[in-house]
């Protein structure tokens, strides 16, 4: 379905992007991504996803109900970031028309959101197939051409916007260190095909699980090993966690914000869904292998614990330089990034355990970060539509950059402050909201053998807890004077204030009313989770060619 309508664009872009705005382009790509979810949803039912999954292609991709899972996850969460993309203007001088922002031109560097981009949403199909590709992944190739066909869209989705340099340094920033990334990647792959001539993962898990592999072959050993470690190096470079995360904050407080929503969320959930792939590979799919290195014994020591001490010494840093660094951040985004930062630590604290309860910690702490960073984002976009100002010819809308814009937004914005404050107090981990829950549930899988790590985790939750209350006390007890919007002849005024669009706020109302009212009926996505860990646990026996 994905492929089938990327090629419809791709055709339909030169051919009518004179007849179709990029609005109509935009909510035409989200109902195909909520078609593609539907689609996905029902393949749920095929019973053999749910006994270790189906092989595709001749082992390149494994499709189970785990990765079915996530592909929903990617295609709803997509879906619901195009509801961000562009709002509607009421213009006074006209009378009750509407004018669509995709009128205005963008060459502020404040970055004003200007819909005039048609290939906006081909790139983003781009995006949503590659992550699609990578959760499914099962083979080295495979693998490789899922990562950079995601990583392409999102250089090009950085570097957008032309007209604007510091877009334009941001974007090329990304591509010239991802690609680095991606040179890691290949490199460890290029090592264990050299010591092993393998590239599927079911012959590198069975490879793994023959115990006295290490004592025969020091040569093999040492290529599994040394390759796995690169993969995960190049991939932890690319969702951005400590210590490679220094081209984070820059780029994603370089670009717009609607795009930051987008390359902050999306990318992250197809790595750290394929990382969870790759950890259990590492270990041969045997769960017991960290308890059995706590006795004593090294059955799996060669291949897992590298691996596993990768995840948990970036998984430390992350909670470290997430939480104290946040804390100096003046500016919006760049303190959301050190707060993305921070809960990619969870969830490479939840992969670095490997155990059963770990397995569903992740899943759900993952599904809870993705829909509350999309609340974020569609948030602080509201509060540009609405409160910063529109200039009527030929201008556009301004952004949040500052904390210091959201100064007193309480009595302007009520509704839209307090789903924001909703938002930031679940990514804080304060109960009853979900982020409480899914950092209760991580912390409670590694409290048994990593008690240290799980204690650190908290005391860096508080930490970072502190930034997230100077935002909501910004808002709620700081006043600031209301912001004037200029017409057509210079004019001020308080009535030509942009409107989000109504798909824009009940997106937003609907995910702060499931972050709030989690506690009522947590049964739904907590028995939703189980399932999903429990089949990523089974061993995938079945292949179609």
């Amino acid at each position: 379905m994905l492929t089938i309508s990327l090629i419809s664009f791709i055709l339909a872009v030169p051919l009518f992007a004179h007849k179709i705005t990029a609005t109509v382009f935009t909510r035409i790509v989200a109902i195909v991504l909520f078609y593609s979810a539907i689609l996905t949803w029902n393949s749920l039912y095929y019973l053999p996803l749910s006994q270790g999954g189906v092989g595709l292609y001749s082992g390149l991709f494994h499709v189970s109900t785990t990765t079915l899972a996530f592909q929903i996850l990617v295609c709803v969460v997509g879906a619901i970031l195009l509801a961000g993309w562009g709002p509607t203007t009421y213009n006074q001088k006209l009378g009750n028309s509407k004018v669509g922002i995709e009128r205005s031109v963008s060459i502020n560097t404040n970055f004003v959101h200007v819909n005039t981009i048609n290939e906006y949403s081909m790139i983003v199909l781009f995006s949503v197939l590659g992550s699609v590709l990578l959760i499914s992944s099962y083979n080295f190739l495979s693998m490789y051409m899922g990562i950079e066909l995601q990583s392409f869209a999102a250089y090009i989705l950085c570097s957008l916007y032309r007209n604007s340099q510091s877009a334009t340094f941001a974007g090329l920033k990304y591509f010239l260190l991802g690609s680095l990334a991606s040179g890691i990647i290949v490199l460890g792959t290029a090592i264990i095909y050299a010591g092993t001539g393998i590239t599927g993962f079911d012959d590198l898990a069975t490879l793994i699980s023959v115990g006295d592999i290490s004592s025969a072959n020091t040569y093999v050993t040492l290529s599994i090993a040394g390759g796995l470690l690169l993969i995960g190096i190049g991939y932890i470079f690319k969702v951005g966690a400590a210590p490679l995360y220094n081209w984070a904050p820059d780029v994603y407080d370089g670009v717009p914000t609607i795009i930051t929503s987008w390359v902050s969320t999306m990318p992250k959930i197809g790595i750290l869904v394929f990382l969870l792939n790759l950890s259990f590979i590492v270990t041969g799919y045997d769960l017991s292998w960290n308890t059995e290195f706590l006795q004593g014994n090294d059955l799996f020591t060669s291949y897992a614990k590298p691996f596993q001490t990768l995840l948990l010494v970036s998984s430390v840093l992350s909670f470290i330089v997430g939480s104290i660094v946040g804390l100096s951040q003046v500016r919006i985004k760049r303190l959301l990034t050190f707060s993305t930062i921070n809960h990619v630590g969870f969830l490479l604290l939840a992969l670095a355990v490997s155990t059963e309860e770990s397995v569903e910690g992740f899943v759900f702490y993952l599904v809870q970060y993705s829909l509350t960073n999309v609340n974020t984002f569609l948030t602080i976009l509201a509060f540009g539509y609405i409160t910063k100002g529109i200039l009527q010819n030929n201008s556009s809308v301004r952004e949040f950059v500052l904390l210091d814009d959201l100064k007193g937004q309480f009595y302007k914005n009520p509704l839209l402050v307090i789903s924001f404050s909703v938002s930031l107090f679940s990514m804080a981990g304060i109960p009853p909201l979900m982020g409480f829950f899914a950092k209760q549930m991580v912390l409670y899988s590694v409290s048994y053998n990593y008690s240290y790590v799980a204690i650190l985790a908290i005391v860096m939750s508080v930490i970072s807890a502190s930034y997230y209350l100077k935002i909501v006390q910004l808002m709620f007890f700081q006043k600031d004077s209301a912001p004037t919007i200029l017409s057509s002849e210079g004019e001020t005024s308080e009535t030509g204030t942009p409107l989000i669009t109504s798909m824009h706020s009940s997106v937003i109302a609907i995910l702060t009313l499931m972050i709030s009212l989690y506690l009522f009926d947590s049964s739904i996505l907590l028995n939703a989770c189980h399932p999903v860990s429990y089949t990523h646990l089974t061993l995938p026996t079945k292949r179609i060619v």
